[in-house]
């Protein structure tokens, strides 16, 4: 069976990390956050951030690298733009693989502020963007089927299950 690229996309603090981490966990599937790709680029780099798409691009290449060898790839980020979707499954189907689109919410908006105002994004040295940042980023709508999570009524174990019944389904 073809190797599957999962991608989670959604605003930050709605949970995807932790979500996208414990999915790789159970699933044993590579892990790649977008975030970490960033905040190494701009350590390593004299690139001031915003990066623009340079930590997309890598991803999405290691991505296509692992799933060309058969691995399956859990990818996290915020993924906003119908462009960047459409380059992550574009990866996916380039390289031979199945392509599992999710976007992670947080319905309850108190909660999702509250998630921005308190979290470590487990990144040393990475600052996270302010909920007046987080709300005022630019997020274009879905145009094409995903399966939508919302972490505001799951908790994580029951986001991870959802997820992996949606990857059953693209066997």
């Amino acid at each position: 069976m073809p190797p599957l690229l999962i991608v989670l996309g959604g605003l930050p603090a709605t949970g995807k990390t932790t979500v996208a981490a414990e999915l790789a966990r159970r699933s044993g599937f590579s892990f790649l956050r977008v975030d970490t790709i960033e905040h190494a680029i701009v350590r390593s780099t004299p690139l001031a951030h915003p990066l623009g798409p340079a930590g997309y691009v890598v991803a999405q290449g290691v991505a296509g690298d692992l799933l060309r060898t058969g691995v399956s790839v859990v990818a996290e980020c915020v993924n906003p733009l119908a462009l960047t979707r459409d380059a992550w499954r574009d990866t996916g189907f380039a390289a031979g693989a199945r392509v599992l689109e999710a976007e992670i919410v947080c319905s309850d908006p108190a909660e999702h502020r509250r998630r921005a105002e308190s979290r470590d994004t487990g990144i040393p040295g990475h600052v996270p963007p302010t909920w007046a940042a987080i709300t005022a980023r630019e997020y274009e709508p879905w145009t094409r089927d995903r399966l939508v999570v919302d972490t505001a009524r799951l908790p994580v174990d029951e986001a991870v299950a959802v997820i992996e019944a949606a990857a059953r389904s693209r066997r």
